[in-house]
């Protein structure tokens, strides 16, 4: 989007965004706050199959970082940036058959919750789970950016447990002495599942680790979507350029357990509420929008209305998509055949197999 006016009567937001790009941050966090909660109610009606992890509290993180980047830049989420995915075009709908195990999702129900990606077009990897596996293959990724010459960025999410493992360590040093132009951003939301952060890390700034890669470290305000936005746009500017690999540190908190089934007993008591109460990243970009930046909250109300209408017809549609096809699940194990993702559907298929023949449209193997 191009930019049309600065709002720089507030001081605060000093990011070289339009009045169309503040509200379209909004619009984000407003999207994945509501599809989440849609989710949770699916996930007490035993429609959503496995865990559900949100992001509750973390919106801003997600949403800012992704929006600095370009549209041939790649992201690889973790399972609370899901606003991440769909700044990058991820649909609700995707994410509700995804989570619900769907023959028509992404992964045809092979998979679940946000297990999925989109490297042909989108340009987001599917995560691998294991605290700070994603790193080395993000350090991969973007090498070969480098090595084709390509002006692309990559960008990666950690918590901050696992900046504590090896796989962390071995990905960020690569990338480091190889200058690959490397995003990594830390969201230190206090909790590594129920592990403080003081109590698997001696340092009191997890940024300050860079140094030990002789890289940069940045640190924002995590619940601030506007400063996780100019952080990373900054960031992203200098892989860009080709002075490699960024740590950036993002302080938020998580309000919600690692996931739904998690009841939190381990923090302490009013820790949850003050942060709810004081720093919830939607209730202070509201605060900014309607007040210096002087956006009618009619207008927010419009894309509250709009946000809720497309997770309501997203969720229509998503109960009603099929469980997967059994057979199905022998189809594309290593890669999908160039044909079709689901050559079961296909006519004349399923009785050749049934009859323990090979279908002629398969062609022949002789290896």
């Amino acid at each position: 989007m191009a930019v049309t006016s600065t709002l720089a009567s507030d001081p605060a937001v000093r990011a070289d965004l339009s009045r169309d790009q503040l509200l379209d941050l909004y619009y984000w966090m407003r999207l994945t706050r509501l599809l989440e909660e849609r989710l949770v109610n699916l996930y007490r009606q035993t429609k959503v199959v496995g865990g559900l992890f949100r992001s509750l509290g973390q919106e801003a993180c997600a949403v800012g970082s992704a929006y600095a980047l370009r549209p041939e830049d790649v992201l690889s989420p973790l399972i609370r940036n899901l606003g991440s995915m769909l700044v990058k075009g991820a649909t609700p709908l995707e994410v509700l058959r995804q989570y619900m195990a769907k023959g028509d999702s992404p992964t045809r129900g092979r998979e679940l919750n946000i297990h999925f990606g989109d490297v042909t077009e989108r340009n987001f990897i599917g995560q691998i789970s294991h605290l700070g596996d994603m790193v080395p293959v993000m350090a991969g990724v973007t090498l070969t950016f480098k090595m084709r010459k390509q002006p692309r960025v990559g960008l990666v999410y950690v918590g901050d447990g696992a900046t504590s493992t090896g796989a962390f360590h071995e990905g960020i040093n690569f990338a480091a002495v190889q200058r690959c132009p490397l995003v990594v951003v830390v969201e230190n939301n206090r909790y590594a599942y129920s592990t403080p952060t003081s109590k698997q890390c001696a340092a009191e700034r997890l940024a300050d680790k860079a140094a030990g890669y002789g890289i940069p470290g940045l640190r924002a305000d995590g619940n601030d979507v506007v400063a996780v936005y100019e952080v990373t746009r900054d960031a992203v500017a200098r892989a860009r350029r080709g002075d490699g690999v960024t740590l950036v540190e993002l302080m938020t908190y998580r309000r919600k357990g690692h996931a739904e089934h998690d009841n939190q007993s381990y923090v302490p008591a009013g820790e949850i509420d003050r942060w709810a109460r004081d720093n919830d990243p939607i209730d202070r970009y509201v605060a900014r929008l309607t007040g210096a930046a002087g956006v009618d909250p009619g207008e927010l109300e419009a894309i509250d209305a709009r946000v809720r209408a497309e997770v309501d017809d997203a969720t229509d549609v998503a109960e009603k998509s099929p469980p997967p096809e059994p057979r199905d699940c022998l189809v594309g194990i290593y890669a999908d055949p160039p044909e079709a993702p689901a050559l079961w559907y296909r006519e004349g298929i399923r009785s050749a197999v049934d009859r323990h023949e090979r279908p002629a449209s398969w062609g022949t193997h002789d290896g």
